[in-house]
C-alpha cells in the first residue's frame, strides 16, 4: 500500500514537472562565440572593440549564465533565447542582460502585489 502511494506521488510529480516545461537537463544553449565576435568586430570596425574582448566578454556572461541558469524560468529562457538570437549571431551577452531583466521585471512586479 505505501508502495502505491509513493508511486502514484511520484508520478503526479513528474506529471506536474512535464506540464510546467521544467526539464531536468536544462543547459545553457551553446553559441559559436568565435562566428558571434567575427560579426560583432565587422560590424564595428574603428568602435574599440576587438576580437579578443568580444570573446572574452562573450565567454564571461556564458560562464556567469551557468552558474545562475537554474533560477531562471523556462519561459523567460526561451524567450530571451529568441531574442539575442534575431539577428542571426546569438550572444551570451545579451542573453544574460535579457535574463537579468526578466528577472527583475518579475521582482519588481512581484514586490508591488
Amino acid at each position: 500500500m505505501r508502495k502505491s502511494i509513493i508511486l502514484a506521488a511520484l508520478g503526479a510529480a513528474v506529471s506536474i514537472t512535464a506540464s510546467h516545461g521544467v526539464h531536468a537537463a536544462d543547459p545553457v544553449p551553446k553559441f559559436d562565440v568565435a562566428r558571434i565576435c567575427k560579426a560583432e568586430t565587422a560590424e564595428t570596425v574603428g568602435g574599440g572593440e576587438t576580437l579578443a574582448s568580444c570573446v572574452k566578454a562573450e565567454e564571461q556572461a556564458r560562464t556567469q549564465l551557468a552558474g545562475q541558469w537554474s533560477k531562471f524560468t523556462t519561459q523567460d529562457k526561451a524567450t530571451c533565447i529568441s531574442e539575442s538570437s534575431i539577428d542571426g549571431t546569438p550572444s551570451y551577452v545579451e542573453l544574460e542582460t535579457c535574463l537579468e531583466m526578466a528577472a527583475d521585471a518579475h521582482t519588481t512586479t512581484g514586490a508591488r502585489r
